[in-house]
């Protein structure tokens, strides 16, 4: 990593101490995302298909008159194939004004994190674009992996989203 990277890291790590974080699962590990950026959890339930949508968007759902575009994150880190079952949970999100839905495996719980619990996250590859990562959050033997959630969601390939909410 370099001295800029690790610099930009220990910057994000900074910002987000303190902050709330919802935790959860994605096949075998745990995420955590901005606890202010989350609106309502929901159960899973059927979506209506949007045709030539990418894969990772499963559709949309009709929440009290808004149409919420839903994100299948599974399907968006490659993370095997998704099963729906009284689990599947559908975070629905409030970022930048816009409400969009994730569907997730699982949510555990709301975690507060202090600048110490925050370390850098390592680069991971092609899988997962180290720009929406803010850090790796650790609380002993628990390792959630943070995300940059406006960041992810407001990215060019998620410019669908938009479009499809519109």
């Amino acid at each position: 990593m370099s001295h800029s990277t690790q610099t930009q890291a220990k910057t994000k790590a900074r910002e987000v101490a303190g902050k709330e974080f919802l935790a959860f699962t994605l096949g075998q590990e745990e995420y955590g995302i901005d606890i202010l950026r989350v609106q309502e959890i929901r159960g899973y339930e059927p979506v209506t298909r949007i045709a030539n949508a990418p894969d990772f968007i499963k559709g949309v759902v009709n929440l009290r008159g808004i149409i919420v575009p839903v994100v299948d994150m599974r399907i968006k880190f490659s993370l095997g194939t998704p099963t729906y079952d009284q689990f599947t949970v559908v975070i629905i999100l409030n970022i930048g004004g816009r409400v969009m839905g994730m569907v997730v495996d699982s949510v555990s719980d709301v975690t507060t994190l202090s600048p110490d619990q925050i370390k850098p996250a390592p680069e991971m590859g092609a899988t997962f674009d180290s720009d929406y990562l803010i850090g790796l959050g650790t609380l002993n033997e628990r390792m959630l992996i943070l995300v940059d959630i406006d960041k992810l969601m407001s990215s060019d390939e998620m410019g669908l989203i938009e479009r499809i909410a519109a």
